[in-house]
């Protein structure tokens, strides 16, 4: 049997030594090794790199310019992750939750990982169970551990009875003894096993996997048509025929697309770690940019921490500051309201408990029995008191104010018993002043002014919440939640109704973020005691302060180190940003894969018609320097600043049904001008050189303006930066095409006016439906089209 002192600190080497330590890996994180092999290793620098090699074995090495993509690709994809991970590491330390290990040198906070094998660690209400142990001893303690068996109720634990890692303490206080540390926890194997098996839902990260799988099915039929056109038709020599093939096949690859994405998450970790919020799974980014409802807390979220007591309303000759008192002192781990009493009634009378029963978010009140001097409980008045006393309504005058009310009282039994607390008389109210945050009102204004509903859920009297939200601008009807219907869609009505709600039970926490979920809301919740747990883990995104509880910030998806809830809005900035600019990139990389792909077997199926009709064979227009400078300013620049550019729209479900709309219609009028300028200026089978490239540069300054018209649709809604943007790349490819040495370099011969007029009209054609169909999209989707923001 341990000593109850704990372990000597020779006893704590020795395990350590014998690598009996909690040595749980950390959430979602790559090591660095993983990290360059992830981004190096990927099927698009693959194929880009068999192609660079067939490009290189041609001898043509500006036309291998696209190689160095994959060096980009790697590099940025590495440097941003590991940005990230740094970020994610530091603030990972910060928000870890420190279990209390009592040992023979003392008893101290300490990081998880230096828990050891056989460790006592003291638990109170609201601390996360941080490994698998034996209960030595409790405090009416009560476990729930709802998060690992389903089981709803919380679990009462006497010495001897095991608790599991994962679960958390919801009232009473005790130590248990670590019986099973690192990965031999129930919680870390349920973690190892959920991480080998599943994936965190992101309609995004599946909206693109579901645009590469349909670029994958045009690729093939259209690469495999272009490889044989251009090999064994075009009679032009294997190295331009293995030129002009490569050049087909570069910009199927959407290269950038998987890397902004990744660019774009990393970037917003970044960010909001700068702010001090830590974000313990990624695609939580991108679900605050979906949010349309916050449910919010008022204490800690709304109001701060921290009371003071503001009057004492005595209704019997009893001296209720001696019971306070006493009642103040026993409490081993008191919470705000408690240590408040504390501070004003410092000095306990000494009395000694015979029963004690803690505070629960579900019954409302704590309690404790002094034998001969009396059994006290102290609570919600609306709880403990008959609604029709006098006690009753003048709490519900105070409360109606603002403050918080508790009741003291005697009750004619022990606290402990079944049935307590039984018949209660009033003795006192205790009114306790919460000073509301500063931040709050504007926190709240934001939210109005981005049609986020914001409803205020609190287990307060619900007149003192409404008193409180009424300070705040916040307007609506307040309800107390012992009226809500339970049947989900009713409860769901009565949420649409009303703004706040008091007396609000965990469970009734839980159930109301699934009602706004049932009427198909993204539902944010924020919290940071224990009763707030289960709706944390239930609702879309949970946000946990970083001063809550272990637990709270266990569950949580998002958890604010600084504790302020005006840090709010710039993750829901952060997160509509990121998934709003990962939608127009989309945009410019699908069109660009959807060209080309028709474009390809436009000319392989020329290419076949000329060999079966003895026509002239068709090169494919374009070497792969073409591609490669056409990338630069119409998709590779603008699409790196577009993915970090501020974006406050709220996102939308049906990410792949837009992209696709938008980009088809682009890309199919691109290619299909690009083609027909081609054809116009082609000379055939006796094309000198020189003819060959006036014919490919023509098509390519169709391609461009086209393109570039893209680019000025995807920039919409225009600001000044945005228009300088499509500008500067404009105008990069007019001074590319002006410059002698460019055009050497880069294979152009713009000389040839009357091709290069007819190649700027057909661009100009092509732009004008781009800019025809952009609108005609609008309307039949209903989405509102606007040139300036």
């Amino acid at each position: 049997m341990i000593a109850l002192a704990g372990l000597s600190d020779a006893e704590v080497a020795q395990r350590v030594a014998d690598g009996k330590t909690n040595d749980v890996p950390t959430r979602a994180a790559r090591s660095v090794s993983e990290i360059v092999r992830a981004n190096v290793f990927t099927r698009i620098n693959a194929i880009l790199g068999v192609l660079f090699a067939i490009v290189v074995a041609t001898g043509s090495l500006i036309n291998g310019l696209f190689g160095l993509l994959i060096v980009a690709n790697s590099a940025i994809g590495i440097i941003q992750e590991l940005r990230a991970k740094k970020t994610l590491d530091k603030l990972a330390i910060v928000g870890q939750a420190r279990p209390v290990v009592r040992r023979q040198s003392g008893t101290r906070a300490v990081a998880p990982s230096e828990v050891v094998l056989d460790d006592i660690i003291e638990v109170g209400p609201g601390d996360q169970i941080t490994v698998d142990g034996e209960v030595l001893e409790e405090n009416n303690l009560e476990v729930d551990e709802s998060l690992l068996t389903g089981e709803a109720d919380p679990m009462a634990k006497d010495p001897g009875d095991r608790v599991m890692s994962g679960s958390f303490v919801v009232a009473g206080s005790g130590a248990y003894r670590a019986t099973k540390v690192g990965r031999a926890a129930y919680a870390a194997q349920l973690a190892e096993e959920a991480s080998k098996f599943t994936l965190v839902k992101s309609e995004l990260r599946s909206g693109i996997n579901k645009i590469l799988q349909f670029i994958t099915y045009l690729l093939w039929p259209a690469g495999a048509l272009i490889i044989y056109t251009q090999l064994f038709t075009t009679d032009a020599g294997w190295r331009e025929s293995v030129l002009r093939m490569v050049g087909a096949l570069v910009p199927m690859v959407p290269e950038g697309l998987v890397l902004m994405t990744s660019i774009a998450f990393a970037v917003g970790v970044v960010r909001l770690g700068q702010r001090q919020c830590l974000v313990q799974e990624l695609p939580a980014i991108e679900g605050l940019a979906r949010v349309d409802v916050v449910c919010a807390d008022k204490t800690g979220t709304l109001t701060e921490n921290g009371m003071r007591l503001s009057d004492l309303k005595s209704f019997s000759t009893t001296d209720a500051a001696q019971v306070l008192a006493q009642l103040a002192a026993d409490d081993t781990r008191p919470n705000a309201s408690m240590a408040a009493i504390a501070e004003a009634y410092p000095s306990a009378p000494g009395w000694t408990a015979t029963a004690n029963a803690p505070f629960k978010s579900a019954t409302k009140w704590s309690g404790a029995s002094y034998g001969e001097h009396g059994n006290w409980v102290i609570g919600a008045p609306d709880v403990l008191l008959d609604p029709e006393s006098p006690e009753a309504a003048e709490a519900e005058r105070i409360g109606a104010q603002g403050l918080r009310v508790l009741l003291l009282g005697s009750c004619d039994g022990a606290v402990d018993a079944p049935d307590a607390p039984g018949t209660v008389t009033p003795v006192a109210l205790v009114v306790l002043e919460q000073r509301v945050r500063p931040d709050a009102k504007d926190t709240l204004e934001y939210f109005a002014s981005q049609r986020v509903a914001v409803k205020v859920i609190s287990g307060d009297n619900a007149k003192s919440v409404g008193a409180v939200a009424g300070t705040l601008g916040l307007h609506g009807e307040t309800l107390d939640a012992r009226r809500l219907p339970e049947q989900t869609d009713e409860m769901a009505t009565a949420l649409d109704e009303y703004t706040t709600f008091g007396r609000v039970r965990p469970d009734q926490k839980r159930a109301m973020v699934h009602a706004l979920q049932s009427r198909g809301h993204t539902v944010a919740m924020t919290g940071d005691g224990v009763n707030d747990v289960l709706a944390l883990k239930d609702a879309d995104i949970g946000v946990a302060m970083g001063s809550g509880s272990s637990a709270s910030r266990a569950v949580a998806q998002i958890v604010l180190l600084d504790n302020k809830f005006a840090t709010l809005p710039y993750v829901v900035a952060e997160g509509r940003r990121v998934i709003g600019n990962i939608e127009r990139v989309s945009n410019l990389f699908l069109t660009k894969t959807v060209y080309s792909v028709l474009l390809a077997a436009l000319v392989g199926l020329g290419g076949l018609a000329a060999r079966f009709f003895d026509g002239d064979p068709l090169l494919y227009p374009f070497q792969p320097i073409h591609v490669t400078i056409a990338a630069w300013f119409t998709i590779g620049i603008p699409a790196f600043i577009l993915s970090l550019a501020p974006n406050h729209e709220r996102a939308r479900p049906g990410f792949v049904r837009r992209v696709m709309t938008s980009a088809l219609p682009a890309g199919v009028i691109v290619g299909a001008s690009t083609f027909i300028s081609y054809l116009l200026a082609y000379e055939g089978r006796g094309a000198t050189a020189e003819q060959q490239t006036q014919a490919s540069t023509t098509a390519l300054i169709t391609l461009l303006v086209a393109s570039v018209w893209v680019l000025a649709v995807v920039a919409r809604p225009y600001e000044w930066w945005r228009v300088a943007l499509v500008a500067v790349s404009g105008l990069a490819y007019v001074v590319i095409f002006s410059i002698p040495l460019a055009q050497r370099t880069f294979l152009l011969d713009p000389s040839n006016l009357a091709l290069t007029s007819m190649g700027l009209a057909i661009g100009a054609v092509a732009a004008t439906l781009i800019e025809v169909a952009w609108w005609v999209e609008g309307k039949l989707s209903g989405e509102p089209r606007r040139l300036w923001r």
